[in-house]
């Protein structure tokens, strides 16, 4: 969820810190899991490959086991990843609607109206977030 923050205002750029501040270490654990994975599947898909396929006079039983173990490890971390990344997901929608909740300045109405957004479209979370900060900041001013 690490946003370019070029560009930004800075009461964008606060809120927007707060949330990476709220989901980073859980960015960090899925940027391991993800990056472990692939070689870890890659590798023991074409070993097993050239043990299966290429060289069978050569294999081993402890080899193949060996090879499937690594490639189940590294589809296990993968499939952690990708529920890390959906649980990120929902944390960023609970901040954003705790966020929104808390405001004081934009009517109830209008909350209502970007935390069903938010819930509806949580791909677009990021953007219907930032549209609430840009209203509610235009309406302190």
């Amino acid at each position: 969820m690490n946003l370019p923050m070029t560009n930004m205002p800075s009461f964008i750029k606060k809120e927007v810190d707060k949330l990476n501040e709220t989901i980073s270490p859980f960015l960090k654990k899925v940027s391991k899991y993800s990056f472990w994975s692939f070689p870890l599947i890659a590798f023991s898909l074409i070993n097993l490959f050239f043990e299966l396929v290429i060289m069978p006079e050569t294999r081993t039983i402890i080899t193949l086991i060996l090879y499937a173990v690594l490639g189940a490890f590294g589809f296990a971390l993968s499939k952690e990843a990708k529920h890390q990344r959906k649980e990120i997901l929902k944390m960023s929608e609970e901040f954003i609607v705790k966020r929104i909740k808390k405001s004081n300045v934009i009517g109830d109405l209008a909350k209502d109206r970007y935390i069903k957004k938010v819930r509806e479209q949580p791909a677009f979370a990021m953007n219907h977030f930032i549209r609430f900060l840009e209203e509610e900041n235009r309406l302190m001013d």
